[in-house]
């Protein structure tokens, strides 16, 4: 690998620094066009970040209205709120008892599940539908039977 080296006329420039030699230069129609993309850049930040206010904001504003809607239905229906919270503690027994016979057959039959397509559309419509259905109404009792939030922010 041998190379020319540099000339040195290439490596070094002839600088003045003498006192009297200021040399300005004159700006570019480049520097005014960065500066107003960078404004531009900035303006949109900015306004990118009012609506994320927004955003956050309607967000929160409709979590505390749910949030009331449910302290406000607990309150009239406190029989109810504990029964959904004991459904609720057993249903979640049931659901650990669901994922482990899921889990069983996964791991004792995966070679299969992976090689063939039949097989994986039986195991899905076997366990995807009663998994799906026992999740969601899992939730809702668990939320419907939550303990009542004790602060409010407003």
């Amino acid at each position: 690998m041998s190379q020319d080296p540099p000339s040195t006329s290439a490596l070094f420039t002839q600088v003045d620094i003498s006192a009297g030699a200021q040399v300005s230069r004159p700006r570019d129609s480049g520097d005014a066009e960065q500066t107003g993309l960078l404004r531009n850049i900035l303006a949109a930040q900015d306004r990118q970040n009012e609506l994320l206010e927004e955003l956050v904001n309607q967000l929160s504003a409709a979590q505390r209205q749910r949030n009331l809607e449910l302290g406000q239905w607990k309150q009239a229906n406190p029989e109810l709120a504990r029964s959904c919270r004991v459904a609720a503690e057993a249903l979640s027994k049931v659901q650990v008892e669901f994922l482990d016979g899921m889990t069983k057959e996964i791991k004792e039959n995966g070679d299969v599940l992976l090689d063939g397509e039949f097989m994986l559309n039986e195991f899905v419509d076997r366990y995807g539908p009663r998994l799906a259905h026992l999740n969601g109404v899992l939730q809702m009792l668990a939320q419907l039977g939550s303990a009542p939030n004790l602060t409010t922010n407003s």
